[in-house]
């Protein structure tokens, strides 16, 4: 009973060594369910890129895995905070003057920014009163946004605030940047020789080769039914002749669970208004496929299972075979991650 992540390694670990070229300094991440990998083995990978650091979210994520080098805390520090045990020498983020008087001196810090993001960060008012002695400040960080619907240059704002930071006290050796294209680091480094520009990058590091990486869910059983029968907690009724199938993959493992997501143009907005009418008769795309074409949930997903519909004389697969979904890699929790391509049974 596994929902399993298959990783062609070889091609995944080709995907990070080109995107490591691409930039120079990078900083991986490795936070929350690990990209679908987990933490641990990303923290793995980033060791074999020799990169020196890895980023995580939080301390606790900082606690529990092992890395060779620095760890940096990307989730700022707060007084007061509950924090757990983190390796020595560990990297906390701050964002706040409060939150970096109250840490020990000698502590590392890196001082994050209020960008346009308008998240979280230090005001560049606030930026003459760091103190002098105390926390080692030991680079700046700028988390910028996705998007820029105003046109406006994210390396200009970049250099807004290396100029800021410039005239409150020394120019700053290191800057940390997220969501920032190669080419505009290579600008701002340019433009700055004197200051690191050191990228922290997750999601396109692991995830940015979509092929290496294979979703596949095991059948459990496989039942024939008729048109008009009832089945599932419900009692719906099978729209037309075919086969239900339980297959691995459930809420626990993430499957059916879909975060918001920001739309633009017409046409995704009416797919998603398509979406929901769909929804509103019980009737909504699974993310499993077989025999090369999408399936529908039968009824809502179970903790760790799902039941499909396969209507129609099509060939079911039987138990023991592998389904292909299609995941949020971000969202999903797998039940193992096999390190080799296999090719997928009805995935043709």
């Amino acid at each position: 009973m596994t929902l399993s992540l298959y990783v062609d390694t070889a091609r995944w670990r080709a995907h990070q060594q080109a995107v490591l070229a691409e930039y120079p300094g990078l900083v991986p991440v490795a936070k929350g369910n690990g990209y679908g990998l987990g933490n641990a083995r990303l923290a793995e990978e980033a060791a074999l890129l020799g990169t020196g650091m890895l980023a995580v979210g939080t301390a606790q994520e900082a606690a529990d895995v092992s890395f060779p080098g620095d760890l940096l805390v990307l989730t700022p520090y707060r007084p007061g905070e509950d924090a757990p045990a983190v390796p020595p020498g560990t990297i906390r983020t701050v964002a706040h003057l409060d939150a970096l008087r109250a840490l020990p001196a000698g502590a590392r810090v890196v001082v994050e920014c209020m960008t346009s993001m308008r998240r979280h960060g230090i005001a560049r008012a606030d930026l003459p009163k760091l103190p002098a002695d105390g926390p080692v400040v030991e680079g700046f960080a700028l988390h910028l946004p996705l998007d820029r619907p105003d046109g406006s240059d994210p390396v200009g704002e970049v250099a807004d605030w290396m100029e800021a930071i410039a005239a409150a006290g020394p120019a700053p050796g290191t800057v940390y940047l997220s969501h920032l294209a190669a080419a505009d680091v290579a600008r701002l480094g340019s433009r700055y020789p004197d200051t690191a520009f050191r990228s922290r990058i997750g999601t396109r590091l692991w995830l940015g080769d979509v092929a290496a990486l294979h979703a596949a869910a095991t059948v459990l059983d496989v039942t024939a039914v008729a048109r008009g029968e009832r089945y599932g907690y419900r009692q719906h009724k099978a729209p037309s002749d075919g086969h239900l199938l339980v297959v691995t993959g459930g809420t626990a493992h993430g499957v059916g669970m879909e975060a918001p997501k920001y739309l633009h143009g017409v046409l995704p907005r009416a797919k998603g208004l398509a979406r929901a009418g769909l929804a509103a008769v019980n009737r909504t795309l699974s993310p499993y496929a077989w025999g090369g074409r999408q399936l529908w949930f039968a009824e809502p997903p179970h903790m760790q299972v799902s039941i499909l519909f396969l209507p129609g004389a099509t060939k079911p697969p039987v138990i023991g075979d592998e389904l292909p979904l299609t995941v949020r890699h971000t969202t999903t929790h797998f039940d193992r991650v096999v390190d080799h391509r296999e090719t997928l049974l009805g995935a043709a």
